[in-house]
């Protein structure tokens, strides 16, 4: 068997965003999110679920999915494999804005509801931090006083967790061991719970059409892509930086480095001047100066 890598944005939102999904991401929200809650979800409604992407450009979004809970909480899930500059303003951003705009004019303030945001992502966030799972929320800086539970911003790092599938202990483990390990598996461990093997068989490549598995490899090689123009990026900015002997030397070197490979992809690779300045993080204008340059 062969089974999607779901941390691309494109399997994660065929597995859990999909019509179909509601148990697997009722069972993952509470594993992840709920498991020290007297609360439980029971019910959930999936928005925007997910549709087959057209092949030339599959569809782009940075929240991969996004639910209405039974108490009227909205959930914003993304899968984000590369870090980039301002990612955690970014992931704020998206709070706040789900939190803002669910009033309109004349409104009353008491009528919002909860926003929780969470980011899986496959690279290391919070060095100073043992933990798989951080949540933030707002708190009084000295004494710890809660203000509000209304904005919560929930990060799982994967590359933390390192637990074989023997190993595992609660259904917590087995989705983040599921989340990290999807794509390498070949065969559906029947030691796991109902609700990841559920996962496990709408991962299934056996179980896609041809369109959904050609969206998916465009996305891997998109995202592969990525990683190789971030990595000269770096060997670039600090090659640079190392000449002009200073901290702003490298800065500098870096942000070169970058906009050098963004022209590489855009020229080399074909892809849009949207789509490469949204991954990278670079504004379109900026792209567009460059690319305009003899």
């Amino acid at each position: 068997m062969n089974f999607l890598d779901v941390r691309t944005d494109y399997a994660f939102k065929k597995v859990f965003g999909s019509i179909e999904s509601k148990e697997i991401l009722i069972s993952f929200l509470n594993a992840l999110v709920y498991e020290d809650a007297l609360y439980k979800i029971k019910d959930l409604t999936i928005v925007d679920p997910y549709n087959i992407p057209m092949i030339k450009g599959v569809k782009d979004t940075f929240v991969d999915v996004k639910a209405v809970l039974d108490d009227d909480s909205k959930v914003i899930i993304e899968m984000q494999v590369l870090n980039h500059k301002g990612f955690e303003k970014r992931v704020l951003y998206n709070a706040t804005k789900n939190y803002s705009v669910q009033l309109t004019k004349g409104q009353e303030y008491h009528l919002l509801n909860p926003v929780i945001a969470l980011s899986i992502v496959d690279f290391t966030m919070f060095e100073e931090s043992e933990a798989i799972i951080n949540k933030f929320k707002l708190i009084e800086k000295e004494h710890l006083i809660d203000y509000s539970d209304d904005i919560e911003l929930i990060f799982v790092e994967l590359p933390k967790f390192d637990k074989g599938l023997e190993e595992l202990t609660n259904i917590k483990e087995q989705w983040i061991y599921f989340l990290k390990n999807a794509g390498s598996l070949e065969y559906i461990p029947k030691t796991l719970d109902k609700c990841i093997i559920h996962a496990l068989n709408n991962a299934n490549e056996a179980n896609l059409t041809k369109e959904e598995l050609e969206a998916q490899h465009k996305r891997k090689e998109f995202i592969s892509i990525q990683k190789l123009a971030i990595l000269k990026a770096k060997e670039d900015g600090l090659e640079e930086g190392i000449e002009r002997g200073m901290k702003k030397g490298i800065e500098l070197g870096m942000e070169q480095g970058v906009i050098n490979s963004a022209i590489k992809m855009i020229t080399k690779f074909k892809l849009s001047i949207e789509e490469v300045a949204k991954e990278l993080n670079i504004s379109i204008d900026e792209l567009e100066k460059h690319l305009d340059r003899p």
